[in-house]
């Protein structure tokens, strides 16, 4: 036989071997995803186990199965806050549950409004006189909260619980730019769109350092009036104005420290939590493992308590994450999916338009789109009612001027009207390396603008212009959804960023509630009876990925914050490189006019996928 004749047939072997490969991988893959989905014949008498290992987040990632399993990286467990709260409910009137259990142990947070959703249907469980059990290894500042409202709190006794309260340091980058050479062309308007700062300067200026001492006291606030009033006697005061003199009191033992403040109730292992779960909801007659017990997990619960569909439809668009350009999402707002969306319910026979919101906004022209496409609703004669959640500032709020009502917690944080645009250009450092420029000009926009020769001062004032203008409108469309003037909308306006009882007051939020008194003031307007209405959330559900890709690669959020204080503390680093990128693209990256809030907290998909990836690999997306 040649030896063309054996390579031919080596390569046809390969071929016939990747071929079978792919063709088993794709039927493994099928099957999966069909005996992956949760059956309502899995829900079974005694414990609703809520094990959030992960996020809550207002609306939940579209996972693309194919770069998972490129990265190696199993994606990130998101919970939609509105299935936390309906599992709770159901919950709360079904004889087959005897007791929830929260497992926190591997809880990576969400922002303060999903938090008070979620602690208020746990109140309701109670009010239905079940119990409410709670177990982690560490308590942060969000765990704490869902935990207060537990009947009883467990802690692993080489755990502890650290309360920290909002705020922090940020990032300024005004020095290194300036020995750089690098020259951040900054146009915005707004005295305190504090957003421009950290290129700029190298610490907060006085009027964004008053805002954020405003803001974050309010937030704070609430938090402690939340945690304290679920548990009367916790030793707050002791825990967060002296924490040295609080842990150094126990010895340095953070888990006997938190038993002494009224944090926790309990210390034991998991197999000692599971024995008092066990109980109450009975033994588990599947398995005999220690701690085992009783109970349905989340998936197959849901799937026994769909959501109703009877009665007239009320639309709920939901517009989460930052607004940027074209048909990202879910999980982030492109502006033109979003519009897609709604001019594809135009003809669904919608009763009334609910906009949830929980954005800090990004791109004013993916904003407008956005808006634009909620006017066509408007237009039907239908009512339109905003629900904000944790965060619906600069973009977030452009969204939510054609509501005909605003609603909003106390803890949302919205306002932060006005617009920025920041540009690099180079001329100092390309001096400094030898590199010149030289040409022939026929206007004084030719060859404009020019990164590396600098902006001339023409295209300066027109971008300054460009940015004006932009804030007018941005004035406008709010006085004309507030009714208020433009120099009113003006002077509470200029960026800063509120609280939302304190944006009740200026007249930015009309009244208090979350999304089912947003649904239940829509239907009234709509004239539609209590009982004879429901939502119909826009959009496609996500694709059952999840399980299956978890399945496959195993479940990377086992490490997430399974540890003890310390590991809770080192997290924070990934965080910090997390930022530098974030800040980084904000920079560099292809971003026209922004309406955009960078002082609102970090959004806490993105604060915990930060948390699960290492400083090598933000350094290497950093420099990339």
């Amino acid at each position: 036989m040649s030896f063309a004749g054996k390579v031919w047939r080596l390569l046809v072997g390969v071929k016939d071997g990747l071929a079978l490969l792919f063709l088993l991988l794709f039927f493994f893959f099928l099957f999966g995803v069909l005996t992956s989905r949760p059956s309502p014949a899995q829900v079974r008498e005694g414990a609703l186990l809520l094990e959030l290992d992960g996020v809550v987040v207002e609306e939940r990632t579209q996972i693309d199965p194919l770069s998972v399993l490129l990265s190696g990286e199993a994606p990130m467990q998101e919970y939609d806050v509105q299935d936390l709260v309906r599992a709770l409910d159901a919950a709360a009137t079904d004889d087959r549950i005897k007791v929830v259990v929260l497992d926190l142990s591997r809880f990576l947070g969400g922002g303060h409004v999903h938090m008070q959703d979620i602690a208020a249907a746990l109140d309701r469980v109670r009010a239905a006189d079940k119990q409410v059990l709670t177990w982690a290894i560490g308590y942060g500042d969000d765990a704490m909260m869902l935990a207060a409202h537990s009947s009883e709190v467990w802690l692993d006794p080489m755990g502890g619980a650290v309360i920290a309260g909002p705020g922090g340091e940020r990032l300024f980058y005004g020095a290194l730019l300036e020995k750089l050479n690098v020259n951040a062309r900054v146009y915005k308007v707004g005295t305190y769109k504090s957003a421009v700062e950290p290129w700029v300067r190298s610490d907060m200026s006085d009027p964004a350092r008053e805002n954020y001492a405003a803001l974050y006291g309010a937030l704070w606030e609430e938090w402690k009036a939340n945690v304290t009033k679920a548990r009367p006697k916790l030793e707050l005061d002791r825990v967060t104005s002296d924490p040295v003199a609080w842990v150094q009191a126990a010895n340095g033992d953070f888990a006997t420290a938190a038993i002494d403040a009224g944090l926790v109730d309990k210390l034991g292992s998991r197999v000692e939590f599971g024995e008092r779960v066990a109980e109450i909801a009975g033994e588990d007659p599947w398995n005999d493992a220690p701690g085992a017990y009783a109970h349905s997990e989340l998936a197959p619960w849901l799937a026994d308590n769909p959501a109703s569909d009877d009665g007239k439809a009320i639309g709920v668009v939901t517009i989460a994450g930052e607004i940027v350009d074209g048909d990202a999402g879910p999980g982030m707002a492109g502006g033109d999916r979003i519009a897609a969306l709604l001019d594809d319910a135009l003809d669904d026979d919608l009763a009334a338009l609910v906009v949830r919101v929980d954005s800090p906004g990004g791109s004013v022209l993916a904003s407008e789109e956005i808006r634009r496409a909620i006017l066509r609703h408007k237009a039907k004669d239908i009512p339109i009612v905003v629900s904000m959640a944790n965060v619906a500032a600069s973009g977030g709020y452009w969204v939510s001027t054609p509501a005909d009502r605003i609603f909003a917690e106390p803890e949302t944080i919205t306002g932060s009207i006005g617009i920025f645009a920041v540009v690099p250009t180079f001329e100092r450092a390309a001096a400094d390396w030898g590199l010149t420029t030289d040409g022939v000009r026929t206007t004084p926009l030719s060859g404009q603008p020019d990164l590396v020769a600098g902006f001339t001062p023409e295209i300066d004032a027109i971008l300054q212009s460009s940015i004006e203008d932009g804030y007018r409108d941005f004035l406008t469309r709010v006085a004309e959804s507030r009714k208020l003037s433009t120099e009113r909308v003006d002077e509470i306006g200029q960026g800063r960023v509120w609280d939302g009882g304190t944006a009740r007051q200026i007249g930015l939020v009309d009244q208090y509630g979350g999304l089912q008194d947003a649904l239940a003031y829509a239907a009234e307007k709509a004239g539609i009876k209590d009982g004879e209405w429901h939502p119909k959330y826009l959009g496609n559900a996500p694709d059952n990925y999840d399980s299956l890709l978890r399945q496959m690669m195993g479940n990377e959020t086992e490490s997430a914050r399974a540890g003890d204080v310390f590991a809770m503390v080192t997290q924070r680093e990934n965080a910090l490189w997390a930022r530098v990128a974030a800040d980084f693209d904000m920079l560099t990256g292809t971003r026209g006019m922004q309406a955009y809030c960078l002082e609102c907290p970090v959004n806490p998909r993105a604060q915990a996928k930060a948390e699960r990836t290492g400083w090598l690999a933000m350094l290497a997306r950093l420099l990339g």
